[in-house]
């Protein structure tokens, strides 16, 4: 599995656990690791938001 394949998984993933609640999980998961200065994690969370926007369709709306 590649890790676009990966970043798609865990977007979808979120969508089906938190339905409407996801994007605020995935920010206050981005909020907690920029707190902590660990940047990496915050684009891998970035990337996951980016993902879950397109499958909601909201991506154009951002």
């Amino acid at each position: 599995m590649t890790r676009d394949q990966e970043l798609w998984g865990m977007a979808a993933t979120l969508l089906r656990h938190h339905g409407d609640k996801a994007p605020l999980r995935v920010a206050e998961r981005i909020g907690a690791l920029a707190m902590r200065g660990e940047m990496g994690g915050v684009e891998l969370w970035r990337e996951v938001a980016r993902r879950m926007l397109a499958l909601t369709g909201e991506a154009g709306k951002a």
